[in-house]
């Protein structure tokens, strides 16, 4: 059967409908490329240099970013802090309308964020669908809580909130938590992420705008943005989401200062299995692994197994594996009319051609350095247009016992790589499972739930599953991370009001230099 895109999901359909819905958030053609505004200084604004972004469904351009440089962003940021006094003295009734107005807005073009997902990041329909929906929803509910969260006698910060966010959820990490910091009482900053999101994000802020609410988008490189948005003596907090290296950098710039943070990093998520024999519940699980190619800070790429399950678990794991639907998320069939639903893939690419070269170029160290391929998956098969690059596409893959001197062996791989290390007593499961140096999430597969429980005391991880997998959790669920994936304040529910505001009784909880305090998960 021939394939041929969707009806109404090409990119310049999906441009067009942005463009329709916020045109104050659009500029100029270059090089026949629309270019984003920044919203800077309370407007959106035809300032920076612009740089071609790329999708990773198949590798074309199809925005322009206009990147900042310090000057431009320092007064950015200045501006927001003005914007902050005024917001912060806002009541909160006010501020919950405003908030509302907003989510209603976001919820009426709900379609266009989720297909604007699936083209800048690659997300199958129904999981764009998802980080969207989390978002409204999850907002929405801080709005009903808002009132008790404050009511300690809880103030917001002495200067707007600084986030710098990965690329993989715009809308359920992002914006949802810019959303609950404008509830809190804080403006916010938002920098928009290089690699993908932009015009979500972008079409986002406008409406958050339109609702009278005070935020910022700025775009442009690390280096150029980070100390602004890191260090600028404006700034009441920095939220950041991403990889252990510009984490690092970020909580280096912090040392020196007492400005409140919150910074999520990746951590090797592991799951042991250990005297265990409920292989159609872990399969189950497993199979939901794959979603987004396991570019989640949650997913888990790491499994650890007793020697005498390895064949069982094989048996269970090898078909799940080969099941995983991946390829192009808007490719249909001819017979495919509008209003049938679109493909249902596990994933779709991963977020740039880049970033698939340096994952098959780690497979390749691993299994030359002696690790065992199980399985190592071709786009044979998948669905694609003709002719189409499919260079940030990529199979999953298993390997068997990676080197120790192998990157896969103590680092997420972040896309579709599964690692299984074999061990013959529970201090090596434990020892294989702590291997990153912390981890925001972990499970035990076991039969006997105390053993399990005993084991979970050990591990070096913020949230432990016992025969289930552990998420970040959405409304009233905690979320951190315990060793080097996380530093400073905790968030989720209570937690992620109380580190965006000031006041009350007793200290936060989370990783600080001079005390660690963990919430019960």
């Amino acid at each position: 059967m021939a394939l041929r895109l969707a009806d109404g999901t090409a990119w310049s359909d999906a441009l067009a409908r942005a463009v329709a819905a916020t045109p104050e958030a659009f500029g100029v053609e270059v090089d026949g490329v629309t270019t984003l505004h920044n919203l800077i200084e309370g407007d959106w604004r035809a300032v920076g240099h612009p740089a071609p972004v790329r999708t990773p469904v198949d590798n074309s351009v199809v925005i322009n970013l206009s990147r900042l440089d310090a000057d431009t962003a320092r007064a950015a940021v200045a501006h927001a802090a003005a914007a902050h006094q005024a917001w912060a003295r806002t009541p909160l009734g006010d501020r919950k309308a405003r908030v509302c107005d907003a989510v209603d807005a976001l919820t009426a073009h709900r379609d266009l964020l989720a297909l604007l997902l699936v083209w800048e990041i690659g997300k199958p329909w129904r999981l764009a669908c998802a980080d969207v929906d989390r978002a409204l929803d999850g907002v929405r509910w801080y709005v009903g809580e808002i009132d008790r969260m404050l009511a300690d006698g809880r103030e917001p910060l002495d200067g707007p909130v600084s986030n710098i966010a990965s690329w993989n959820y715009p809308m359920s990490v992002l914006v949802h938590a810019e959303l609950v910091q404008l509830l809190a009482g804080n403006a916010v900053i938002a920098k928009t992420p290089s690699q993908g999101g932009a015009v979500c994000l972008t079409v986002a802020h406008a409406l958050m705008r339109r609702a009278g609410l005070p935020a910022t988008l700025v775009s442009g490189g690390g280096e150029e943005l980070s100390e602004v948005l890191v260090r600028a003596p404006e700034i009441g907090a920095v939220a950041f989401v991403g990889g252990r290296s510009n984490g690092g950098k970020v909580a280096a710039a912090l040392l020196d200062s007492e400005k409140r943070h919150f910074i999520e990093q990746e951590g090797l998520n592991a799951w042991g299995i250990w005297n265990f024999s409920q292989w159609d519940l872990l399969a189950a699980h497993l199979k939901k692994g794959f979603e987004y190619g396991k570019q989640r800070c949650t997913a888990y790429p790491r499994f650890v197994v007793q020697r005498d399950l390895v064949d069982e678990f094989l048996d269970m794991y090898l078909p799940v594996v080969r099941s995983v639907r991946f390829g192009h998320p808007l490719v249909v069939g001819d017979d495919w009319t509008a209003g049938d639903p679109l493909p249902e893939l596990d994933f779709g690419p991963l977020i740039s051609a880049a970033k698939a070269d340096e994952l098959h170029r780690k497979v390749d160290e691993a299994v030359r350095g002696g690790a065992v391929p199980l399985h190592r998956g071709k786009l044979t098969g998948a669905p694609f247009l003709p002719g189409q690059d499919t260079s940030a596409y990529v199979a999953p893959s298993v390997l068997l016992a990676p080197p120790g001197r192998s990157r896969l062996m103590h680092a997420e791989p972040f896309g579709p790589v599964d690692t299984i290390v074999v061990v013959d007593t529970t201090d090596e499961l434990l020892a294989a499972m702590n291997a990153s140096n912390g981890a925001l999430v972990a499970s035990l597969a076991c039969d006997d739930t105390d053993e399990a429980g005993k084991l979970a005391v050990d591990l070096q991880a913020f949230k432990v599953g016992i025969n289930k997998p552990r998420s970040r959790g959405d409304r009233d669920e905690p979320f951190g991370g315990r060793g080097a994936s996380w530093k400073g304040a905790f968030v989720g529910g209570d937690l992620l009001v109380q580190a965006v505001t000031v006041g009350g009784e007793g200290r936060l909880y989370g990783n600080f230099p001079d005390y660690n305090s963990y919430p019960a998960t």
